[in-house]
């Protein structure tokens, strides 16, 4: 019995042992780094990697470097960097309401039009701003109808390989031109009197949407609290559950993102005393001599960028690349497709293959996206060498240890804190890591880790942190 625990000790030290004793300091980079692959990478699973001295122009290391890997969310880095490459990159997401008719008296003889510019982050406040701008123009009813238009994209409201069993998640959208509060729902709860349902408030507030109290107030027996909706039928009706013992708070997201959209805008203008009729309908604005713009909503692209890479909101990635593939072919109606043949086009600038990658969407929820770490460290290479991408680019990375998706990894006393500006990715099996560090030698240094069939995401991220802070050092 003692030989076999002996035994069992010896396996499990030794390689932990050998690998602390292979990282001398006078090793070459390289051999440390093929070394913490050879130990620390999660059993049964395998990584790419591609490191690039920005400041000495040279590549550092590379560890199947051109192995096509699933991206997750560092897909993110291509869009917005090809969508901050054009020179329309600047402009703001716009959202517009147009009138077109006369007035005459309190009436208005003609139509209203809400255009969609595909904002992302568009929200109650702006609804309000929209609806209070219209109710102050010269007529209280409108004889015509109030129209959305959301001809910018194609029918289309999911990604290419979306997962159907992600709703009502809020991290996957129904995309539309014209999104409120990205088509989600948020559910809060107060508790009451113990064993009664709890107190719901819900934002946006909306007839759109029905809901559901089956709360009850601290009793255990309830179950987690928990928000869905119908969601197999593709319902608005919303099931809230479970034990309510503190303020709790809950998402999900909306059926029909721009019927929610048009409905709310409808009841808001009825608050403010516009009688008009309530079935609102969909239409292409085409502008005449009748026309007349009422109300604008912009939001800078900065504020859509800080999300995509802070937050790794999916909408704003998917608005940008369609709002990329609008300015790619200056027309009307654009699909997904006219984005990605954008990143396709800047692929082949920087000297590869587009037909060798399989690019599906513009966030990387898709499981047919295929790339590659020197693809994605091409592209950091771009940027760094475009001032005018990078500083907007840098300034929304997550910050190791400080912010975004990286605030509880490479924290204080570990080398890479705050030296690390990185987009983060993961969904099952797949967890990776690309973007800049800042190493302790001054220089900048662009790098991409693709960890593949991991299912454990805790090792993956303790593996990609070591990777980190010896390049580091």
């Amino acid at each position: 019995m003692k030989k076999i625990v002996l035994y069992w000790l010896l396996s499990v030290c030794l390689p932990a042992l050998y690998a602390q004793e292979a990282l001398p300091e006078t090793a070459s980079l390289s051999s440390r780094l093929d070394t913490l692959v050879k130990y620390r990478l999660p059993q049964g699973s395998n990584v790419a990697i591609s490191v690039y001295d920005l400041t000495a122009g040279k590549t550092l290391y590379d560890y199947q470097a051109d192995k096509l890997s699933r991206p997750a969310s560092t897909m993110k880095l291509l869009t917005t960097i090809t969508a901050l490459s054009r020179p329309e990159a600047d402009e703001p997401f716009r959202t517009e309401v147009w009138y077109k008719g006369v007035i005459e008296r309190d009436t208005l003889k003609g139509d209203i039009y809400v255009v969609g510019g595909f904002d992302p982050e568009f929200d109650d406040e702006a609804l309000d701003s929209l609806a209070g701008k219209v109710a102050r123009l010269p007529f209280s009813v409108i004889r015509g109808r109030v129209y959305g238009d959301v001809s910018m994209k194609d029918s289309l409201y999911w990604g290419s390989g979306w997962l159907w069993d992600d709703t009502p998640s809020s991290f996957q959208p129904y995309l539309s031109p014209l999104m409120l509060d990205k088509g989600v729902v948020t559910v809060t709860a107060f508790p009451g009197v113990r064993g009664d349902t709890a107190r719901l408030e819900c934002t946006p507030a909306s007839s759109y949407y029905t809901l559901v109290n089956a709360t009850k107030t601290r009793t255990p027996s309830a179950g987690r609290f928990r928000v869905s909706r119908n969601w197999l039928e593709n319902g608005n009706e919303i099931t809230v559950s479970g034990n309510v013992d503190g303020r709790r708070t809950g998402t999900v997201n909306i059926y029909g993102s721009q019927d929610f959209f048009m409905r709310t805008f409808v009841e808001r203008l009825q608050a403010r005393g516009i009688r008009c009729l309530p079935d609102y309908a969909f239409g292409e604005f085409r502008k005449d001599s009748l026309s007349v713009r009422v109300a604008v909503h912009e939001t800078p692209v900065q504020a859509v960028i800080d999300q995509i890479m802070k937050e790794s909101d999916n909408l704003n990635a998917e608005a940008m690349l369609c709002r990329l593939g609008a300015q790619a072919t200056g027309g009307r109606h654009v699909s997904a497709e006219d984005g990605l043949a954008a990143v396709r086009q800047l692929i082949k600038k920087l000297g590869y293959a587009p037909a060798r990658y399989k690019l599906a969407d513009g966030c990387g929820l898709s499981n047919y996206n295929y790339i590659s770490p020197e693809l994605l460290v091409a592209f950091l290479k771009f940027a760094y060498s475009r001032t005018d991408v990078f500083r907007k680019l840098y300034k929304a990375l997550p910050v190791g240890g400080v912010d975004g998706t990286l605030k509880y990894r490479m924290g204080k006393g570990t080398p890479s804190y705050r030296k690390v500006h990185a987009k983060t990715g993961s969904f099952t099996a797949v967890n990776c890591l690309a973007g800049y560090l800042t190493a302790d030698n001054g220089h900048y240094i662009a790098f991409a880790i693709m960890n593949q069939n991991v299912l454990s995401g805790r090792e993956a991220r303790s593996f990609q942190d070591a990777v980190c802070d010896m390049l580091v050092r």
